[in-house]
């Protein structure tokens, strides 16, 4: 008579969080953003531009050869499914996935101090929206920018994106005044931005205006 299997025990879940990039994540990146490109009129129109397969070169070349000093690539990853296999019950290593990302590093604006740094790219998977990400990424994202020494961060979005311009406010950050236009090299579609910034200095602590 065979004895009854031992039962394993539960994996514990692993709360979601914010870390530098590994270059192995280049590809999950690259479909995160392609997913949020194709909600947007400008952007849509620069997938037919550029494969996945090329996106992901560039964002594994961010990450393992950063352009300029103090540029991150920051990633909101989260625990999916059970333990691998092979792990010890009870091991909280779980295959983790990327939920969202974030580049940050210093300004390169035309009127940009250099202790003014600049969140270059955001964006949180649609498919996984509301979960939490946002707040989270965005944090880590001022923390790290606050920890290589800068005094204010910067973030470019469009002049028509209210969603986006109440959650910022509401996180202490306003327009400063700054406004510009981008838009698809032949002129068709052009869009206008405004740049939000916040008060990063130690002595205000991190994300208030």
């Amino acid at each position: 008579m065979s004895s009854p299997e031992t039962p394993q025990t539960p994996t514990p879940p692993v709360a979601p969080s914010v870390r530098l990039a590994m270059p192995a994540e280049a590809l999950q990146i690259s479909e995160i953003q392609r997913r949020a490109w194709a909600r947007d009129d400008l952007q849509r129109r620069m997938l037919d531009e550029v494969d996945l397969d090329q996106m992901a070169e560039v964002w594994h070349r961010a990450i393992t050869r950063p352009p300029l000093a103090h540029f991150r690539v920051l990633v909101a990853v989260q625990a999916f499914g059970a333990a691998e296999p092979g792990t010890e019950p009870g091991s909280t290593r779980q295959r983790t996935s990327v939920c969202g990302f974030a580049a940050v590093g210093p300004s390169d604006d035309p009127d940009a101090d250099p202790t003014d740094s600049m969140v270059a790219e955001f964006c949180v998977d649609p498919l996984l929206a509301g979960q939490g990400h946002e707040d989270r990424l965005m944090h880590a994202a001022v923390n790290t920018m606050q920890a290589d020494g800068y005094l204010r961060a910067t973030w470019w979005l469009l002049s028509t994106d209210d969603q986006m311009r109440s959650w910022l406010t509401e996180a202490g950050w306003a327009p400063d005044g700054a406004h510009r236009e981008v838009g698809t090299p032949d002129g068709v579609l052009r869009v206008k931005q405004i740049r939000m910034h916040t008060d990063i200095s130690p002595s205000t602590g991190s994300g208030n205006e």
